[in-house]
């Protein structure tokens, strides 16, 4: 059997086929916003070749990287319509459906990937956004993977909170990065990924940031000679699954599910931490001059910031701010 929906132009092709005689065959669409070169698709190639031989090939999981079916949000709305089976999904980004979950990108509140954990799944804050999602979204957080930290590279060395003013900084248009940039005396500059490699070239804008993988993949150090070693926000990657897919799933298989995604975001994980530990090295070989400023007043510098926060957000806001910096 299988269901044929229309979402934005695009046809998605899901449910069971018939294998062999008694055997049925699962097909799940994953949608990606990363290429087939990132560390994300290769632990979701991880996933999917982990779950097809552990299944005995009853499930197949199809792949579909570089926002085919849609950016992130379009996405996420997929799911939560059930006519996109998998996904991935910063925790913070479930701030366009849910406000107070912008705490989890609110810059140097997350410490580190075991912080972000524990105030994903161990905080009652946390507890209650993933039940919201579940309940009012349709989608099923199955684990969850570091992405990288955020850094930032200039045309000029960042020594201290004082050297970023006036510095004219790509970010994307999400109220975290344009807040760290505003809070630290920067001018937030909102740029199209694609259009960044340029700017920097001809210095129309002073610098960018981004996780340290990002910035060797676009190769930034070629046009870029000084990195800050700024920590001003931790990614994460939730993997998704719509509840409706997952309903179609056996007992087992959805079990088989669970436990592989959280294999798979171990993976992901170490992918990673990998990476980033040879990477300032890596940097310093292409001539980048690294440095590590005190990071205690770019931290004091964003509490304006956590105060319009909790006064957008209320006692759910001040409360899980709160609770989350307390669980570190």
């Amino acid at each position: 059997m299988k269901r044929v929906l229309k979402v934005a132009g695009l046809t998605l092709v899901f449910g069971m086929v018939a294998f062999g005689a008694n055997e049925k065959v699962y097909k799940l669409k994953m949608g990606l916003v990363a290429n087939t070169s990132s560390n994300e698709y290769k632990a979701a190639e991880y996933l999917a070749n982990n779950l097809k031989e552990k299944s005995n090939g009853q499930i197949v999981v199809e792949l579909y990287p570089g926002a085919q079916l849609g950016d992130d949000r379009s996405m996420l709305e997929q799911l939560s319509a059930g006519v996109l089976d998998m996904g991935f999904a910063e925790i913070g980004r479930f701030n366009i459906f849910f406000p107070e979950a912008q705490v989890y990108s609110l810059p140097y509140v997350i410490q580190d990937f075991d912080h972000m954990k524990k105030a994903t799944f161990d905080t009652e804050f946390g507890k209650n956004l993933q039940k919201k999602i579940n309940d009012n979204l349709n989608i099923e957080i199955l684990s969850q993977a570091y992405n990288g930290t955020r850094q930032t590279t200039t045309n000029r060395p960042i020594n201290a909170i004082e050297d970023m003013k006036g510095l004219k900084l790509r970010v994307p248009k999400a109220d975290a990065n344009l807040e760290y940039a505003k809070n630290t005396g920067a001018s937030p500059t909102p740029m199209a990924f694609s259009e960044v490699y340029l700017a920097l070239q001809t210095n129309s804008v002073d610098g960018q940031e981004n996780p340290l993988s990002a910035i060797r993949a676009q190769k930034f150090y070629e046009v870029q000679k000084y990195l800050a070693m700024t920590n001003h926000i931790l990614n994460d990657q939730l993997y998704l699954i719509s509840n409706s897919s997952m309903k179609k799933l056996p007992k087992n298989l959805q079990e088989l599910v669970k436990q592989e995604s959280e294999l798979a975001a171990q993976y992901h994980t170490k992918l990673f931490v990998d990476e980033e530990a040879g990477l300032i090295d890596f940097f310093k070989e292409q001539g980048v001059t690294v440095t590590n400023p005190n990071l205690d007043p770019f931290r004091t510098a964003m509490q304006p910031f956590y105060e319009v926060y909790m006064k957008n957000n209320g006692k759910v806001g001040k409360a899980g701010l709160e609770e989350i910096i307390a669980v570190k």
